[in-house]
């Protein structure tokens, strides 16, 4: 029970102010920024109150005169059901008998501001109208998990000595219905995309935001519902459906989360009671100019606990294994995309936003303590220091962050002719000097592959034999290079065309050898990736990597060791970029014996030329490159070969 003020002099005895889900201490938690479960207590909850059954409501409107609650039920009217104010807290609720799951419903909000009107969705919905339309709908997170074998385990697979290769998807354009192409509802991608995955060898299926969203065009990165995946796709349930599948199948799910921002669209969060209540009011704060939208007030405490909320809600109802955090630089600094002028310095009278900082920090500080066995990333475009550092030495507190660096320099090499890649020599060898500063992801992501830069296949030199042998060597340097992977859907087969978030992957193309020798290639990859801890267990850790030769840039080359903890798993790695093949080509080891030629991305096999090394080479007591011993190879053109002791 609670104490209200007295509500207005419209209201009808049809809604019930006797009743309330908060509780003393939610309200104080809510005020104080630090409630991290608010979705149980805000937004609409059937339930029943003393034996009739209805839905309560409940919305943050601080500077409202009046908020009604307006649907079908009572014919979209404006007056028939009011909200009372609870005290000073600004939240206005009220029990509504009779209304149910599925009813359709917005808040209407009368500001005391300026006779300020307007209907807003409900900002702690947890389902939406399908867009366009824009009302919150009357739900419940109901669910009957079958995925207990993964939640018991996951720690193990989440955890940053585990392997982690990364499958990134658009859930409306990976694969589509062929009549009228159609995106494919989450009860029909769920085991397609689950059942793939696992064949493919992906640990994890990272998904573009799959929060609401008014327009498709944007990806999801234009969350609206921080509490509901979108209903393009089916329902609530529907969506855990697919979770479960993918636990099932033993892959592991990242989401896409977008605190940076959110659209300036009238239904939504933005000037939600008449004033700026979500978004800061300074529009040199508060406004994202490249975006065109809003940017979240980071120092008000209830906006604060309104993203933890979301930020654990995705965690404890959709039994996501990680957050990835969209823009994070656009967070951290003031004057991010901004002119002189154009920005506030902090109190300090520097770029960055103090705010921000503390928000993240405490995000990932709560998200490790409840949730220890999953894990948060950071896409971090700059060199802020300590992004994937803990909060208790001075860093943001991520589990890991983008190597957008490693992706630029890559893919700028391998567009280069290979007779120019001599001269370019330091754009595959220089991350090695900042590789362990940061848990790194190497990113093959959406953004690559739109806005006329064109796919990566594409973005090789050469004729088409060779653009695939390019597209193979790059895939074989980036599974050797010590850090996690990640991939962005169609980039496993080679897919001629840009992403358009509107059609359907050119699955056809598999028909093709060339592409379907590039898809077995990943599969193989992401196989012996995930199989040999060299490979995988010390990808944070300078003691798992090892160049043997970073300067043989006349040749194209590189070579290098990756480790275990354990002395006795040593994996060596030689890459040719150059479309010569070199016979007796030495590279120095650090002990004898036989070493197993467990993968060649020239075989035939992949669509390759089939020159390699009949399965192994014998080591010879001959030193090079300051080791004892040394392997005497042959390495096949635009190849990636990798080694494994067996001494």
């Amino acid at each position: 029970m609670s104490q209200h003020q007295s509500p207005a002099a419209t209201q009808t005895p049809a809604v019930d102010y006797s009743f309330s889900l908060l509780t003393d201490d939610d309200l104080y938690l809510f005020n104080e920024g630090s409630h991290l479960r608010l979705y149980e207590k805000m937004g609409s909850h059937t339930v029943n109150v003393r034996g009739v059954r209805g839905t309560y409501f409940a919305v943050w409107a601080p500077d409202a005169e009046q908020v009604f609650v307006t649907g079908d039920f009572n014919e979209w009217g404006k007056h028939p059901h009011p909200l009372a104010a609870r005290g000073q807290s600004g939240i206005w609720e009220g029990f509504i008998p009779g209304v149910g799951k599925g009813a359709v419903y917005k808040y209407h909000v009368v500001s005391r501001y300026n006779s300020y009107r307007v209907n807003k969705m409900d900002p702690f919905g947890v389902h939406h109208e399908t867009p366009p339309r824009t009302a919150s709908v009357v739900w419940d997170i109901d669910y009957k998990w079958k995925d207990s074998d993964w939640m018991s385990s996951r720690a193990a697979k989440n955890s940053l000595h585990a392997p982690m290769s990364i499958y990134e998807v658009h859930l409306g354009s990976w694969m589509r219905a062929p009549e009228g192409n159609s995106p494919l509802t989450y009860k029909d991608v769920g085991p397609r995309l689950a059942e793939y995955a696992a064949k493919m060898g992906y640990t994890h299926v990272e998904l573009l935001p799959i929060m609401e969203h008014p327009f498709y065009g944007s990806w999801g990165y234009q969350s609206t519902g921080y509490f509901a995946p979108t209903a393009r796709y089916g329902t609530p349930q529907e969506f855990m459906y697919l979770v479960d599948c993918l636990h099932q199948a033993g892959v592991g799910l990242i989401l896409d989360w977008v605190p940076s921002h959110f659209p300036t669209d009238e239904h939504a969060l933005g000037f939600f009671d008449g004033t700026h209540l979500y978004e800061h009011a300074s529009p040199l704060k508060g406004f994202h100019p490249d975006w065109n939208s809003y940017i979240f007030n980071y120092g008000r405490n209830e906006v604060r606990s309104f993203l933890l909320s979301s930020a654990h809600y995705w965690l404890d109802a959709y039994h996501a294994d990680s957050l990835r955090v969209d823009a994070v630089a656009s967070m951290l600094y003031l004057d991010y995309s901004r002119q002189q002028g154009d920005w506030i310095p902090n109190i300090y009278g520097g770029n960055e936003n103090l705010e921000a900082i503390s928000f993240l920090r405490r995000f990932n500080e709560e998200v490790y303590k409840h949730h220890s066995d999953t894990q948060t990333t950071a896409e971090e475009s700059t060199a802020w220091p300590a992004v994937s550092r803990p909060v208790y030495v001075g860093g943001l507190g991520f589990g890991m962050k983008w190597d957008m660096g490693w992706m630029h320099d890559t893919l700028s090499y391998m567009s280069k002719d290979p007779i120019h890649r001599r001269y370019h020599h330091n754009l595959l060898t220089f991350r090695m000097l900042y590789a362990f500063n940061e848990n790194f992801v190497l990113p093959l992501s959406h953004d690559e592959v739109v806005y006329g830069k064109g796919s990566l296949i594409r973005k090789m030199p050469g004729d088409d034999w060779q653009k695939f042998a390019n597209l193979r060597a790059l895939y074989g340097y980036m599974y050797a290079q010590a850090a996690k992977k990640l991939l962005f859907m169609g980039g496993e087969f080679g897919q001629w065309n840009e992403w358009h978030h509107d059609t359907s992957l050119d699955w056809h193309l598999l028909e093709y050898p060339l592409h379907s020798g590039l898809q077995k290639w990943v599969i193989d990859l992401n196989h012996l990736y995930r199989n040999e801890p060299a490979l995988y267990e010390l990808d944070f850790d300078p003691a798992g990597f090892e160049w043997l030769d970073c300067n043989d840039a006349d040749n194209s080359t590189i070579s290098l060791l990756r480790k275990a903890r354990s002395s006795s798993d040593l994996f060596l790695v030689v890459c040719n970029f150059t479309p010569v093949p070199r016979v007796g080509y030495r590279v120095g080891v650090p002990r004898d014996g036989q070493w197993k030629e467990a993968l060649n991305s020239d075989s035939e096999f992949y669509g390759g030329s089939g020159l390699g090394n009949a399965g192994g080479v014998q080591a010879e007591s001959v030193p090079f490159h300051g080791r004892p011993c040394s392997l005497n190879i042959t390495l096949p053109p635009l190849t990636a070969l990798f080694f494994k002791s067996e001494g």
